[in-house]
């Protein structure tokens, strides 16, 4: 999931109270970097596969997803919100939602990026650094692989804006490529 999923593809205070909110609020963060071609044909194929059959999970997860010729390459967009968002899970709203874009006819980038998304999710480690993390880079780094939940706000390279951003050894290695696993990756 190496490029599928950077800091500008991530909302850790996402807004959105419906699922096609959400869609909406991650989907034009896609748009932005020219991965969505067309926001609305693209959410009209994410309502479309989410009409067939909810895509909520329990523990709080959403994973709106679909194929769709309004994608330009595999894409994975996180969003956190405070509220939680009903996606049709039978433990309740979801605070955790994944949208997936796949380009039409993709099928095996579509099934790669839920079948490595859904193994990361069943790990409780996972999805508490995921509601815990501070940083879009940070969340990007976990989900990507490149940051153990121990070390995902760390793995976030320091930012103008926040110059007092801790720096440690594994963010700077993070942010020039090196390694910055201190366990296995969970993928």
């Amino acid at each position: 999931m190496s490029d599928m999923i950077t800091a500008d593809l991530v909302d850790l205070d996402l807004s959105a109270d419906t699922k096609e909110a959400a869609a909406r609020a991650l989907a034009e963060r896609m748009v932005a970097l020219g991965r969505v071609t067309d926001l609305d044909g693209f959410l009209a194929d994410v309502a479309a596969r989410e009409a067939q059959m909810p895509t909520g999970l329990d523990g709080g997860i959403g994973i709106p997803h679909c194929r769709s010729e309004h994608v330009t390459e595999p894409t994975l967009a996180f969003g956190r919100t405070a509220g939680g968002i009903d996606f049709g899970a039978a433990d309740g709203p979801a605070d955790l939602i994944f949208l997936i874009a796949a380009p039409a006819g993709a099928d095996d980038a579509h099934l790669t990026i839920l079948s490595s998304l859904a193994r990361q999710l069943m790990n409780t480690e996972f999805t508490t650094a995921l509601r815990e993390v501070t940083d879009p880079a940070g969340a990007a780094a976990l989900i990507r692989g490149d940051a153990t939940p121990a070390t995902a706000d760390a793995a976030a390279p320091a930012t103008p804006d926040a110059p007092d951003s801790p720096a440690s050894a594994d963010s700077v290695a993070g942010s020039a490529g090196g390694p910055t696993k201190t366990a296995p990756a969970h993928k």
